[in-house]
């Protein structure tokens, strides 16, 4: 798919506060700093669009991109974060939940996890709360440029692994650095978003 423009819309802490269009939406999960939002500038070929930061928890709030005027990119918070308040987290875990199981324009859920890190306990709930939500899903193993060659198919199945995921469940590797699996994201994104 080519994009020919992508702009920040919005961001929103509550439903009624979504866009009303119905168009639809590509929602990015995974924990703190697993590259969610290095990902969607990679993905739209856009420096800055969607805010970086070395520091854990930087997206705090549901941030929608259009893409092309025909669906929306929503950068969602990281989970898993451990230097904000509880009160935080528990707001951060309402918000993911409520958008994943209750936003019909939803068609996609892209999960990332680091490769570099064994899947937790956080990554089983939200595998269990993408499963509830009933929408198409994949798996983004990030930070695919990190690991040497010599480790990176025991990632992809140290994951499936600790994940209890089939054999058959499509684990895309990615890196932001070389480009690597931004055509394989982008063919599973078009098939849903038409």
């Amino acid at each position: 798919m080519k994009v020919i423009s992508s702009t920040f819309v919005k961001s929103a802490l509550r439903p009624d506060h979504y866009p009303k269009d119905g168009r639809p939406e590509v929602a990015f999960v995974g924990r703190s700093n697993v590259g969610k939002s290095t990902m969607l500038n990679t993905l739209l070929n856009r420096k800055g669009l969607a805010k970086t930061s070395k520091t854990p928890g930087k997206t705090q709030t549901v941030n929608f991109f259009d893409v092309n005027g025909k669906f929306y990119f929503v950068d969602l918070p990281g989970y898993g974060y451990a230097k904000v308040s509880k009160a935080m987290q528990q707001q951060w875990a309402r918000i993911l939940t409520d958008y994943l199981v209750g936003r019909p324009p939803l068609r996609l859920i892209v999960q990332l996890v680091d490769c570099r890190h064994t899947p937790g306990a956080n990554d089983h709930h939200l595998l269990d709360l993408v499963e509830q939500a009933e929408v198409p899903a994949v798996l983004v193993a990030t930070k695919w440029d990190k690991l040497k060659a010599s480790e990176r198919a025991g990632c992809v199945e140290s994951i499936r692994k600790h994940l209890e995921l089939d054999e058959d469940a499509l684990i895309i590797p990615f890196s932001s650095m070389s480009k690597e699996g931004v055509r394989a994201l982008w063919d599973v994104i078009a098939e849903q978003v038409g």
